[in-house]
């Protein structure tokens, strides 16, 4: 073993600012940027009500989609072949493979996406690209990641919010975990194999989820006096 090294530990905890947490309200900005009926309308309401990751938001077709019973299913990502070919690939690892349940606000967004597709096929006639994508221009072309990378662009500089896709991500996690949630359930929603993996993520709650919990303790003993 006098060849091997041992990895350094990293104990730098994970920043808000690292992570590009953004606000609810910068969230609304970049909506009100790119609102129903742009390109990216569709992949941010996903993003940022689900967890997905970039890949797998561009990799959503409507059959993983159930409307009825609120979920979304995650079962392929996009991915660049090159020379401007895309095709579908494996989630990031088996616990990406995940089954999300969704709320009213993002079923309805999804229902109209449905019935703007609809409408810009009859528009566009043979001119549309025909597919099952549920993030597409209005001709029916599929949204890409390397789409997302001008997104991101226009959202740091053009709008001055320190930004990019996945931040949609951290974003949903980091409000869940602040509003209470259980962190199995979050970790469920990301697709982490591991529960330490979510809560290393994002040490920047868990130090305000400590003080929550020492707080309730200390009610709980005025409260019993």
């Amino acid at each position: 073993m006098q060849y091997v090294k041992m990895p350094k530990f990293d104990n730098t905890p994970n920043d808000k600012d690292d992570l590009k947490v953004i606000t609810l309200k910068q969230f609304n900005k970049i909506i009100k940027r790119f609102p129903q009926g742009s390109n990216f309308y569709i992949p941010l309401e996903i993003a940022f009500s689900t967890c997905m990751r970039a890949a797998e938001v561009c990799g959503l077709t409507w059959d993983c989609i159930d409307l009825e019973n609120n979920t979304i299913k995650v079962e392929k990502i996009l991915i660049g072949k090159g020379k401007g070919i895309w095709g579908f690939g494996t989630p990031k690892t088996s616990s990406s493979n995940r089954t999300i349940t969704i709320g009213k606000t993002l079923v309805d967004i999804l229902k109209r996406n449905q019935l703007w597709q609809k409408e810009n096929k009859l528009k566009y006639g043979d001119h549309y690209k025909k597919t099952d994508f549920v993030c597409t221009k209005e001709n029916g072309e599929n949204i890409t990641t390397d789409s997302l990378k001008y997104l991101s662009r226009v959202v740091n500089y053009g709008l001055g919010i320190r930004f990019h896709f996945h931040s949609l991500r951290h974003t949903h996690a980091t409000m869940l975990l602040e509003s209470g949630a259980e962190p199995k359930d979050i970790q469920a929603r990301l697709g982490h194999s591991k529960l330490a993996t979510t809560m290393d993520t994002y040490s920047h709650v868990t130090a305000k989820m400590r003080n929550d919990t020492v707080n309730i303790f200390e009610n709980m003993l005025a409260t019993n006096k």
